[in-house]
């Protein structure tokens, strides 16, 4: 392509165009006289080409081999015979797959594979014609091929006739026609004849072909998107494939995310409450046997020991509140954000507007999410204020927390921020970060609304 080439070269090509290059150039020109020879189009109509010969041969393999298989189904050998014409439709989809990204840039993934419960050939012939993805396959080559033939002859003709009366003078200059009498023949009988011939007439053949050879590249890409919802609906994974496959993963995220939740509530006890208590336990004792002996001592470990006492208290009450914090349960989301808005390093306005409480599992993990994304705050952003905006847009549960700090935050990184756009995902909820360098940062969460 053009834009592929003259980059960063430093040509110099007359007023506004020193230092570029001629892929730059080729962009400031209009996208309506870039499309009939740029590559996207040239590709989308090699596709469209390139249908009618392979649609005759996939509809002509399917047919027979359908055709074959039903009327021998009166025997056994119908059965593998249409077992082996489905297996060969789908092997044509991995062609027509590879067809679509390589021409029109479209990247689908491959079906769902067969599920034999044992190995052996009965086993795969049971399993070939129960397949739903094979059976798809099977109505792909039906339906394309009369969309095929439609779309390679509205192509076909629109591009040639276009180019043709575009190029008209040139071959009126090189080729004079029809016996010696120049010009194009629109009409003609043994008494009546209507040639292009003058000025007039070329010029305006000229501009005609130019207005549609700018129009078929449109026209074109109109065609490619319904083969583009051909392959994507029937050569691809079923709906209901894909969400299975999505529930799996949101369900392993969701079960190493309880794992983690639960180690970081071991250790938290482990190092923190736990190891204040047999501190607590070990001075009590210790104040116990100088009880007699020296009561002033025992007095001062008692008092001591009441200040463990109280911190071990605010340890397990911080615990239970990274647990599920009462003031939620009990006041909601408002009240919630705002007391961890209060502990935030920074200055934080919190707007929250709902006409109900959501659910408690949606309330829990809107809570979470903003209390994480304001401890990214307080460690990292060096922000010096920040905000918190709840609201709800139709069915979806709207978070959108922004500073003025220094941004730079990113998901890709592998920091916080993944993991927790993919306790989002498990719930079917999106994480978008926008967080350019030197800031500001807005991170926006959505999340699925259930009614309480």
């Amino acid at each position: 392509m053009a834009t592929e080439y003259g980059q960063g070269y430093g040509w110099d090509d007359g007023p506004g165009f020193r230092g570029e290059g001629t892929g730059e150039r080729w962009n400031r020109l209009p996208a309506a006289l870039r499309a009939p020879i740029e590559g996207r189009s040239l590709r989308e109509f090699a596709y469209l080409m390139l249908n009618l010969p392979i649609s005759i041969f996939t509809f002509t393999f399917a047919v027979t081999m359908m055709s074959l298989g039903a009327g021998l189904l009166i025997t056994f050998l119908g059965v593998p015979v249409l077992a082996a014409g489905l297996a060969g439709c789908r092997g044509l989809g991995v062609l027509e797959r590879a067809r679509a990204r390589g021409l029109l840039g479209l990247d689908v993934a491959a079906p769902e594979p067969l599920r034999m419960r044992k190995q052996g050939p009965m086993s795969w012939m049971g399993a070939t014609l129960k397949s739903g993805a094979s059976w798809r396959h099977f109505l792909y080559t039906m339906l394309h091929f009369p969309w095929a033939v439609f779309a390679f002859s509205v192509a076909i003709t629109l591009w040639t006739t276009g180019w043709a009366l575009l190029t008209y003078p040139l071959w009126f200059w090189l080729y004079p026609m029809y016996g010696g009498q120049d010009g194009l023949q629109l009409y003609g009988d043994e008494t009546h004849r209507i040639f292009l011939d003058n000025p007039f007439e070329i010029t305006v053949t000229a501009l005609v072909g130019l207005l549609l050879t700018m129009a078929t590249p449109w026209i074109v890409r109109a065609l490619t998107l319904v083969d583009r919802g051909l392959v994507g609906g029937l050569l691809g994974p079923s709906r209901l494939a894909t969400r299975v496959v999505e529930l799996e993963s949101d369900r392993g995220v969701v079960v190493d995310t309880a794992a983690a939740d639960l180690r970081r509530i071991e250790r938290d006890l482990h190092d923190g409450a736990q190891a204040r208590l047999v501190a607590l336990a070990m001075d009590l004792g210790l104040a116990k046997e100088k009880l007699t002996e020296d009561p002033e001592e025992a007095a001062r470990m008692v008092g001591a020991a009441h200040g463990e006492v109280k911190t071990a208290l605010q340890e397990l009450r911080d615990l239970a509140r990274g647990i599920h914090p009462a003031v939620l349960t009990d006041r909601g989301l408002d009240a919630a954000l705002s007391s961890i808005a209060s502990r935030c390093t920074v200055p934080v306005q919190v707007e929250v507007d709902l006409p109900a409480r959501p659910a408690p599992a949606i309330e829990g993990i809107a809570y979470f999410t903003v209390s994480e994304l304001l401890q990214n705050i307080s460690k990292h952003s060096r922000a010096t204020r920040a905000s918190v905006d709840v609201w709800r847009i139709e069915n979806r549960l709207m978070i959108q927390v922004v500073d003025n700090g220094v941004g730079g935050a990113d998901v890709a990184s592998g920091s916080g921020l993944a993991g927790l756009a993919g306790r989002l995902e498990a719930v079917d909820g999106i994480l978008v970060v926008d967080s350019p360098v030197a800031g500001p940062t807005r991170v926006t969460a959505e999340l699925p609304w259930r009614a309480a």
